[in-house]
């Protein structure tokens, strides 16, 4: 999961990883062993081991959290209430009149020619669920469906055409096997 940010965590679990980083250093100043550390704190060895060695070249100050991790949003807060307010606006607005429905391609491309930043397709979707937009399901199946029709095919149609368990192969793949 990730979060406003863009970060794995909030900010209070960064605050609370870096009370046990602090709670490390302690107890490296008081030379208790990198297992009992590790013990104590229920994190790895491996996690103790490298804290160690931040802490012999840099200091308490260098195991100090240096925020959320990863890149920034590509679209600032100004430039998302724009897109915000274009997609309200209906992709009819932006040249596509066929359906009104708002596609991660369709955004992604909106993104392209209006900002000249390009986005993957989940990229534009974790943007828009950043910014508050979700997967729309419809609010009721269409008038068309058929349930019987549905419910005919998959018994007998189906079974007759879907795939069996097993992939055709040779019985025996044993090298001792006389030819």
């Amino acid at each position: 999961m990730r979060y406003p940010d863009g970060s794995g965590l909030t900010a209070e679990q960064r605050r609370r990883r870096e009370e046990v980083r602090m709670r490390s250093v302690d107890l490296f100043e008081e030379g208790v062993e990198v297992p009992c550390i590790a013990r104590e704190l229920r994190v790895s060895e491996k996690s103790v081991y490298q804290w160690r060695r931040t802490w012999r070249t840099g200091g308490r100050e260098a195991l100090h959290s240096r925020g959320p991790s990863g890149y920034g949003c590509r679209l600032g807060p100004r430039l998302q209430d724009k897109l915000a307010t274009w997609l309200d606006g209906g992709p009819a607005a932006h040249g596509w009149v066929d359906d009104q429905v708002w596609t991660a391609e369709r955004v992604r491309t909106l993104i392209g020619r209006t900002f000249h930043i390009s986005y993957s397709v989940c990229g534009v979707t974790r943007l828009l669920h950043r910014m508050g937009y979700s997967v729309q399901m419809p609010a009721r199946p269409a008038t068309e469906r058929d349930e019987d029709a549905i419910t005919a095919w998959r018994e007998t149609t189906w079974q007759e055409v879907k795939p069996s368990g097993r992939r055709p192969a040779r019985s025996s793949a044993s090298r001792t096997k006389r030819v």
